[in-house]
């Protein structure tokens, strides 16, 4: 159930200023319950039919759920997405991370993309309002959890952020998601170890590449079963089945190429454990 307007515009504003610690985190009753189990796809380049046996599906939050399946909504939570760098600039300019010179700080690798500021509670609540329509048009959808990319942006911005600021977007984020009946995702940032889970309240983990990286262990600690990995056909080069072997993987454990293209096109690849 829905929280009325004043009590969730009240929970916004004290988590944007950081107080959302101060009261006790969601209980397991209020998200819909993660899979401990199954078999998922990674749909982000674009949705089409899931392949049979599949039981997960994250697609962006702009699509709608994949039908019979547990449904996981793409937001990125702490970087805009290139179609929405306009909306940022002209309706939103001080959640945007700036230089000394004014302007925005753009990630590295992804230069259409600008790193949102977490380091200012005012700007904060200001990405707290814009990522709440997403999220509850993801909950609107059907999907049954969201999960926020880009949760590490303060290692790409050359100082200005630190952890603390993103943990605490995060954990406004995640209130916003349970308040919505959605399970809430952390995604890769596995220096974070069990402070994800503790600290913002998250329910599970997307990881990339854990297994490439060797990182698999830091959320497997953390999450137990719920943990998601995505591997890439550029990383595995040919040796899926060494992949599929590691007891040290997560259960659900699935291979994808790097661009996510849908199936039937070219490059598609999909397979899992």
């Amino acid at each position: 159930m829905r929280l009325p307007a004043a009590v969730l515009l009240s929970a916004l504003v004290l988590a944007a200023f950081g107080l959302a610690g101060c009261t006790a985190p969601p209980s397991a009753d209020a998200t819909r319950s993660f899979p401990t189990s199954g078999v998922p796809d990674y749909q982000l380049g674009g949705g089409y039919t899931p392949a049979d046996g599949v039981t997960i599906v994250e697609r962006d939050s702009t699509e709608r759920p994949a039908k019979g399946v547990y449904g996981i909504c793409y937001v990125n939570g702490f970087q805009t997405q290139p179609s929405d760098a306009a909306m940022w600039e002209r309706s939103h300019p001080d959640a945007l991370l700036r230089n000394a010179a004014g302007e925005p700080v753009s990630d590295p690798g992804w230069p259409d993309e600008m790193l949102l500021d977490t380091s200012r509670a005012a700007a904060r609540g200001d990405v707290v309002s814009v990522m709440t329509r997403s999220i509850a048009r993801c909950a609107d959808r059907g999907f049954d959890a969201v999960e926020f990319d880009n949760l590490d942006s303060w290692t790409r911005s050359h100082g200005a952020l630190t952890r603390s600021d993103n943990l605490a977007l995060a954990s406004a984020l995640v209130d916003v998601a349970h308040e919505h009946g959605l399970a809430a995702g952390q995604k890769n940032t596995p220096q974070l170890g069990s402070t994800g889970r503790r600290d913002a309240g998250f329910d599970f983990v997307i990881a990339e590449e854990c297994v490439t990286y060797d990182e698999c262990g830091a959320y497997t600690k953390a999450y137990g079963d719920r943990v998601i990995d995505v591997e890439y056909t550029d990383d595995t080069d040919g040796a899926w089945s060494a992949v599929c072997a590691r007891k040290d993987r997560p259960a659900m454990t699935i291979l994808r190429d790097r661009e996510l293209v849908a199936r039937g096109q070219d490059g598609y690849v999909f397979e899992h454990c």
